[in-house]
């Protein structure tokens, strides 16, 4: 199974050189193969979202490499990142981060439309992946006019809207009750499933990380099999 990402000794301090400086990641390692789901499990501030931040190009480390989809993308400038951010990564977030102003529909095509998809199959491709998560009738409604469940299901359906390599996803059931988490997730892992995605999902819910393919766990800057 060849990896989809690919970091290899992952530093990255904050106030570096300063009395406060904070090591958070210390030469770290991870690999997620093509069609793996893995677990990221980390306590509230061990570095679980620098890390996903690191994964998704929007920050950089100290040092080490970070290779996306067989590309490495280490010192890369903004507008390579910015491309393969584009192309081969899906982010969800705990709060859906929907555009209030646009439809759920919309929310999904502007996206493709950002990556030069032409708007009749950003369109169709909305249609089909809202139809897959069962809100086929409520494409016409704002993030407003959906319940919590809903939006967040519309973010699942706009981090794949792109069909990226690799979808990254930092507690994204974690505002959720806990009946509607676990539906929620559920339909994320089909959708997961379905296409053969590949995901890195950080959670404090040991019970939706059993469901995953493998868990690994954030301890003083580095990865330890959970």
């Amino acid at each position: 199974m060849s990896d989809v990402l690919a970091l290899t000794g992952i530093e990255k301090t904050y106030n570096r050189g300063e009395p406060g400086q904070i090591d958070v990641l210390r030469g770290l390692d991870l690999a997620v193969g093509r069609g793996e789901v893995v677990a990221l499990v980390a306590p509230s501030g061990a570095g679980k979202s620098t890390l996903l931040h690191i994964a998704g190009l929007l920050d950089t480390p100290d040092s080490g490499s970070v290779t996306l989809n067989g590309a490495d993308l280490t010192g890369q400038r903004d507008m390579v990142r910015t491309i393969a951010r584009r192309r081969d990564l899906g982010f969800v977030y705990q709060f859906h981060h929907l555009l209030p102003e646009f439809s759920a529909a919309e929310n999904i095509i502007l996206p493709q439309l950002a990556n030069a998809v032409p708007e009749k199959r950003a369109a169709a491709r909305a249609a089909e992946l809202l139809e897959r998560v069962g809100l086929k009738d409520r494409a016409g409604h704002r993030p407003a006019e959906l319940s919590g469940g809903e939006q967040q299901r519309v973010a699942f359906c706009r981090a794949l809207a792109n069909q990226p390599a690799l979808l990254l996803a930092d507690e994204p059931t974690g505002n959720l009750d806990p009946e509607t988490s676990d539906k929620v997730f559920a339909m994320l892992m089909s959708l997961v499933r379905e296409t053969g995605l590949s995901a890195l999902i950080a959670t404090h819910n040991l019970d939706l990380a059993a469901r995953m393919d493998r868990t690994v766990r954030l301890e003083q800057g580095r990865l330890v099999a959970a």
